[in-house]
């Protein structure tokens, strides 16, 4: 059993009446990413740029109801019909084995590097020609230099789409990995030579988004002293728990150093070393289990994906009740639910409130307040404030185990505010707290 106890308390120039709270419950890690599946696996549309933006992270989803057996046949067929029309929509944009923004002019490295390695992952849930996933691959390897790494071609219409990669080290280490998550064997020419490249990068760690990157490239090339040296130097520059960092770079950083821990055998060490980014990663979530930009939520969406798999068990329940100073909510999570979205309104709309979780299973309880004021707001100090929150999560057991092993995972979540300006010139604001 476990207990929190936390407090509510409402900005002032509140109009009266206008407060509602609510309190959501769901059984899954990738609770608010799954708690709307019509809306993560959407029809892709848009530019070369903005349809891969809304393709890619299907996929991860996919992955990862595949691989704990929860993918329906319904979710399934709708899914074929979204990725099949985002495939075939993104070969509008393919000129030569590249891809650009507009169809038009130089094929981008980068660009075509996510495709292809986008593409490939998509083989497993429909239909892809592979002549255009190799089509793809010469094109990249026309693009390698002498030195190993490769060279940067073409433009985007948005550059923050590609997040933190911005010079030849890190283009080169994204090119790197497509090439190993489609497993194409490190001994293979053209991946020996970057990965020669990108080893002498190395004596330099001062970029830490280059070195969490570059952990993940070699923990996929199977190259365990480099790794090692890596993810020692990431975790000494690590932001530990009480300090604070919330920039889409650093979503980025965090989920290679975590697929870089989870990609290789993880250890029950690893797993829980993991935690403790996921109690980090999971509170940069916005309210519809997307981050802040594109790349970022497609690097996060991966990693959350690959930890939640892992840590999956087909077993397990818990029951979460919210006492508040006038009322007492119950919600049931077992297996048969654990995808479903509760949502219960509160009679209190702020004040003093307890969460009890009694159970072996992980729940993603969020209490959400809507309140309307006279514009402008004043937001309380403590409105914003980050609360903690542990809950039990039942790691499955590890092939060199018999047994499961039970581990505690805290969760830090910080509240999320959105303001928007209605034509009363009042101030809508949604404040949540999320608790796993």
């Amino acid at each position: 059993t476990l207990t929190e106890e936390t407090e509510i308390q409402l900005p002032e120039n509140l109009i009266e009446g206008s407060a509602r709270t609510f309190v959501s419950v769901l059984g899954d890690i990738l609770g608010r990413a799954l708690k709307n599946l019509d809306g993560l696996l959407r029809m892709p549309y848009g530019c070369g740029e903005q349809n891969m933006a809304l393709l890619a992270p299907n996929i991860y989803i996919l992955q990862y109801l595949k691989g704990t057996q929860q993918l329906t046949p319904a979710i399934m067929e709708k899914a074929a019909n979204f990725l099949t029309s985002g495939y075939q929509r993104q070969l509008n944009y393919k000129s030569s084995g590249a891809y650009t923004t507009f169809g038009t002019g130089p094929g981008n490295t980068w660009l075509t590097a996510f495709v292809m390695r986008s593409f490939a992952k998509a083989q497993s849930f429909i239909y892809i020609d592979p002549t255009k996933i190799e089509e793809s691959k010469t094109w990249l390897e026309s693009k390698q230099q002498e030195n190993g790494c490769f060279e940067k071609s073409g433009k985007l219409f948005n550059n923050r789409m590609k997040g933190g990669v911005s010079d030849e080290v890190t283009l080169s280490a994204y090119i790197t990995a497509a090439f190993l998550e489609m497993n194409i064997s490190k001994n293979d020419p053209v991946v020996n030579n970057s990965l020669a490249c990108l080893k002498e990068s190395i004596s330099d760690l001062s970029n830490t988004y280059t070195t969490a990157l570059l952990a993940y490239v070699f923990t996929l090339a199977g190259d365990m002293e480099t790794r090692a040296h890596l993810l020692q130097h990431l975790d000494t520059v690590a932001v530990k728990e009480g300090e604070t960092s919330t920039s889409s770079l650093a979503v980025e950083i965090s989920s290679y150093v975590l697929l870089a821990k989870l990609s290789a055998s993880p250890t029950v060490e690893d797993l829980g070393y993991a935690s403790g980014i996921i109690r980090w990663l999971t509170g940069q979530q916005n309210y519809y289990g997307g981050f802040s930009s594109t790349q970022d939520t497609v690097v996060a969406l991966q990693a959350l994906a690959l930890y939640s798999t892992l840590v999956f068990s087909p077993e397990g329940s818990s029951t979460v009740t919210v006492q508040t100073p006038s009322s007492q909510l119950t919600f049931d999570v077992n297996q048969d639910n654990k995808l479903l979205y509760q949502e219960k309104t509160m009679q209190d709309v702020s004040g003093k409130y307890s969460l009890e979780v009694k159970g072996t299973a992980c729940a993603s309880v969020q209490v959400s307040d809507i309140i309307m004021g006279e514009s402008p707001v004043t937001i309380l100090p403590s409105y914003l404030s980050r609360t903690k929150v542990k809950g039990v999560c039942l790691l499955p057991a590890l092939p060199v185990f018999s047994i499961n092993m039970q581990t505690h995972c805290s969760l830090y979540i910080s509240s999320a505010c959105k303001q928007c300006v209605s034509q009363r010139r009042c101030s809508f604001l949604l404040f949540q707290k999320q608790f796993v």
